[in-house]
């Protein structure tokens, strides 16, 4: 049915916004746990294979519990691998590759970085206003970022190369994870239930996560820790399928650019919850830098555009 974009502020938006977010702040401290070091520890592409096989099982049984049609036409089948391989297979396996060589809370601070594309890209070739509001709260909340980055690089034990590798890695995956948000303003895409549309997107991309990790490691390695599956479970079911599915019904609400602050919050979410469980201590510079990211989300998502689009 026909809806209008509405403002942060309105619970259809608010509680989802801040559910996602709180599940992607905790996603890295089960990531960390996947990427082990014993003999029979599961490569990085085999684990993002796992993730994504659960989360289009978890989607294909949403999609026929919610009555949304399993059968594409071919041009939606085409859609559906166009997300499918940005941001399923390239975000995440870059952002995996990322991890071996920088702190998850490096990769989460420069992951913020998302809303700069989405943003940009969706003026650019969707004609989206950049107002003066989210502009300016905007570039808060990036002077933000840039503190929490200078706090965790102080603390960060990784050499400059592999930090290097570690960022050029993940501005590839948020290039990547961008191209899958952008493809949400397709009119064919947004006429497409989200359901189902995640569904085979998912599907297709746990076939390319497969194919890369085959060619790169051999053959598939089971974990023997039940820990890693409870996570994977995790990963695959909540901070996948479920996440994605309110990512996706956000952003064509609010746009790409609006709905990247998730990736804003989500740093220092993930102090909050490392203050609780590892007894993370903040520096004044990390407060400062989480201070000004709020204060930058409440000013960019404070103004409401009433640009019709299409919810399922």
């Amino acid at each position: 049915m026909e809806n209008r974009e509405q403002g942060l502020s309105a619970p259809s938006i608010l509680i989802p916004f801040l559910l996602i977010t709180l599940i992607w702040s905790s996603t890295w401290i089960v990531i960390k746990d996947q990427l082990g070091a014993g003999a029979d520890a599961v490569p990085p592409s085999w684990s993002v294979a796992y993730r994504f096989a659960f989360a289009s099982a978890a989607m294909f049984v949403m999609a026929r519990i919610s009555g949304a049609p399993l059968r594409l036409s071919r041009k939606g089948h085409l859609l559906a691998l166009a997300i499918g391989i940005p941001q399923f297979v390239l975000n995440f396996n870059f952002v995996y590759a990322a991890e071996q060589y920088v702190t998850s809370g490096i990769v989460a601070v420069v992951f913020a970085l998302l809303v700069v594309p989405n943003a940009g890209f969706a003026k650019l070739f969707f004609g989206h206003e950049l107002t003066r509001r989210f502009l300016v709260g905007s570039f808060v909340a990036m002077a933000g970022v840039v503190l929490l980055f200078v706090a965790e690089m102080r603390v960060s034990e990784a050499r400059p190369g592999q930090v290097m590798l570690g960022i050029g890695f993940t501005l590839i995956a948020i290039l990547s994870a961008s191209a899958g948000n952008l493809l949400q303003l397709v009119d064919e895409v947004k006429k497409m239930p989200v359901a189902s549309l995640l569904a085979w997107a998912m599907l297709y991309g746990t076939i390319a996560n497969a194919g890369i990790a085959f060619a790169l490691y051999g053959a598939p390695v089971v974990e023997s820790r039940p820990t890693y599956w409870l996570g994977l479970l995790y990963l695959g079911l909540i901070a996948s399928a479920l996440a994605f599915f309110f990512y996706y019904r956000i952003l064509r609400v609010i746009g790409p650019g609006k709905a990247a602050y998730s990736s804003v919050l989500v740093p220092i979410v993930a102090m909050l919850l490392s203050t609780i469980f590892e007894d993370y201590r903040w520096t004044a510079l990390a407060a400062a830098g989480g201070v000004l990211a709020v204060a930058g989300l409440v000013v960019a998502l404070g103004a409401r555009r009433p640009t019709p689009v299409i919810i399922d």
